[in-house]
């Protein structure tokens, strides 16, 4: 226990995991981890019987407090707000068997912003990182009944919201499957072309997209729903948007498949799909630069070539 750092490098994951399921930022949750580390190395870790229970509550106190900016940075932002993509899921997994463990879904991710802070973090700490009821109510400074009943509203909601078939991550191992390479090829294909029809068959009726440019890009104001509205608002984009100079990576995004498109200096944009059977359910794209400086290349996964297409392996 005399090296904090030592000490606190085997808790790092399972604590950034944390910080980024509640505060939906890896800038934030970095931030949010770092600040336990300096709490951790100030204070007397010999008097610490649990470390892990410890950072856990720490980090899990950190973000709660970090939530009441956040929300009010929220009030204010333009647009619609999706968390930041990541591409590593594995780094943020927290070694626990629980159902959602592996699940850092879009979707899940905004059932959990609806949640106030404490259910968010009552839930997460008790359905996700296995914490009892005892130490969630050590954590949250608030009793084992009350812990329980957040929980319980929590797990009700996201129940609720979450949409069918999210029970397991679409790409467990990494790898995007043929099938939806082949539905993402098609529907770059059918964007790039202008093939309105072709692009409308490859969307589900009640499609959704959901464009998240944070008044710094040019990005859809509104959720988009239907298939008619959403594939006209997408090809438009693409024509006014596309460069030459633009490259296509296919990668699982938030355990999703997804397309990343690169600029000669790093992202411009991510776009993750919900699949249902043979049609897109729903698409989430980042395009706030603010999202993406964190998705350097080196962070990307290596590419090789598949049938004219760069995939992500």
């Amino acid at each position: 226990m005399s090296n904090p750092a030592a000490t606190f490098e085997p808790y790092r994951r399972r604590l950034l995991g944390l910080a980024y399921r509640i505060l939906g930022s890896m800038a934030d949750a970095e931030d949010a981890v770092q600040e336990t580390y300096l709490r951790w190395h100030a204070t007397d870790r010999e008097r610490v019987s649990d470390p892990r229970a410890f950072l856990m509550t720490t980090t899990a106190r950190i973000c709660l407090d970090m939530l009441t900016s956040a929300r009010a940075r929220r009030e204010e932002y333009v647009g619609p707000w999706l968390p930041e993509p990541v591409v590593d899921t594995a780094a943020l997994a927290p070694d626990s068997r629980a159902e959602l463990a592996e699940d850092l879904s879009v979707a899940l991710l905004l059932t959990l912003d609806r949640l106030s802070p404490l259910e968010r973090a009552a839930f997460l700490l008790h359905d996700v990182f296995d914490f009892s009821f005892s130490e969630v109510a050590n954590a949250l400074e608030r009793s084992e009944a009350a812990c329980r009943q957040l929980a319980a509203r929590a797990r009700a909601h996201v129940r609720a919201l979450r949409p069918r078939g999210a029970a397991e991550p679409a790409t467990r191992s990494g790898e995007i499957d043929a099938k939806h390479s082949q539905l993402m090829s098609a529907f770059v294909s059918a964007t790039r072309s202008g093939d309105l029809n072709a692009l409308t068959q490859l969307l589900a009726s009640d499609v959704r997209v959901v464009t998240d440019g944070g008044g710094k890009v040019a990005a859809a104001l509104n959720v988009l729903n239907g298939a008619d509205p959403a594939a006209r608002f997408l090809i438009g984009a693409t024509r006014k948007g596309w460069r030459e100079d633009f490259t296509l990576r296919f990668a699982t995004i938030n355990g999703l498949p997804g397309v990343i498109v690169d600029a000669p200096d790093g992202p411009v944009q991510t776009a993750a799909f919900e699949i249902d059977g043979n049609v897109i359910r729903a698409l989430y794209v980042v395009r706030n630069p603010d999202k993406l400086r964190h998705l350097t290349p080196a962070s990307l996964p290596k590419r090789h070539n598949s049938g004219g297409s760069t995939i992500d392996t």
